[in-house]
């Protein structure tokens, strides 16, 4: 049995035809769920996915702003 990892819900699917990256939706929460793992079945809301994007996005900017500072210091010591 599959459960909603937002509401806890049961989500009426088929676990052996599930593949990893599936979208299902809850129909108690209206969740929009992937499939993270297929053995055991593990599902991540896609809201979860969206908030770890913007961790992310924050440290590549951070990245980019710290290469370019070097980038500028090479470019003084050549000049």
């Amino acid at each position: 049995m599959v459960s909603c990892p937002k509401c806890d819900a049961s989500i009426d699917v088929e676990e052996e035809e599930l593949d990893e990256g599936d979208v299902l939706s809850c129909d108690e929460c209206g969740a929009s769920l992937t499939v993270a793992s297929v053995n055991p079945v593990e599902l991540q809301s896609e809201d979860e996915d969206e908030e770890d994007d913007e961790d992310y996005d924050y440290d590549e900017d951070e990245e980019d702003a710290d290469e370019e500072e070097e980038d500028e210091e090479e470019e003084e010591q050549w000049h």
